[in-house]
């Protein structure tokens, strides 16, 4: 159920009556009167992957609105009785063509920018483990890209937020180059803190002609 059908509902889902809103711990909430059912207007579980290797991670271009045409990781919502690592698994075979091996779970993210329901998305780290790379399902696009230059433009932020805090993670292991930086010497505020004057373009003098020197006069003498 979408977040605009649940903002509409009117009747019970049980017994068919009109539902009325009625405070519930401080929330009011659609409750029927009639058999006491409470709507309850919870997010959505969502599970997907970090695919990596060779510091290279996988993504996919979305076929569907919300934001067709953007790129995200392979992920999508739990179907019911499934666990998060066999729905992160089954996101990436239909959406990639890829068999994965999860390594770890990387993190849990709140996904507030997705029009249709806010999800509570589960990411784990996993490496290839098969299969053929070909887009299928929701996804028209599945590209390898280097870890630290994610495409543009991505589609949610939670997926944006998970690569920069795993970029970060393969830098710190090492897996990674870490970002270039001048010396510290050579920054203006250490240079500032040294008493060194950032060095400047030399100004352009004038160049001024010679006037012309002027004849001497003679003075007299006397006999």
């Amino acid at each position: 159920m979408t977040a605009t059908t649940a903002a509409r509902i009117r009747f019970c889902p049980l017994c068919g009556a009109r539902l009325a809103l009625r405070d519930d711990h401080g929330t009011r909430r659609p409750t029927c009167g009639a058999c006491g059912f409470v709507y309850y207007r919870n997010p959505a579980p969502a599970a997907g992957v970090l695919l990596h290797d060779r510091g290279r991670v996988l993504l996919v271009k979305r076929r569907y609105d919300p934001r067709a045409g953007a790129w995200c990781l392979p992920a999508g919502f739990m179907e019911y009785g499934e666990t998060p690592r066999h729905c992160a698994l089954r996101e990436l075979r239909e959406e990639t063509g890829l068999r994965g091996k999860l390594d770890e779970l990387f993190g849990v993210y709140a996904g507030f920018d997705d029009p249709r329901v806010r999800a509570v998305l589960v990411l784990y780290v996993a490496r290839p483990a098969g299969g053929r790379l070909v887009p299928g399902d929701d996804a028209i696009q599945a590209r390898w890209f280097p870890i630290a230059r994610p495409p543009r433009p991505l589609a949610f932020a939670a997926h944006a937020q998970a690569l920069e805090e795993f970029a970060e993670r393969m830098r710190a292991a090492g897996a990674l180059a870490p970002v270039a930086r001048p010396p510290r010497s050579q920054r203006p505020a250490a240079a500032a803190r040294n008493g060194v004057a950032p060095a400047r373009t030399p100004a352009r003098r004038e160049t001024r002609r010679p006037r012309p020197a002027r004849a001497a006069r003679s003075r007299s003498t006397r006999a």
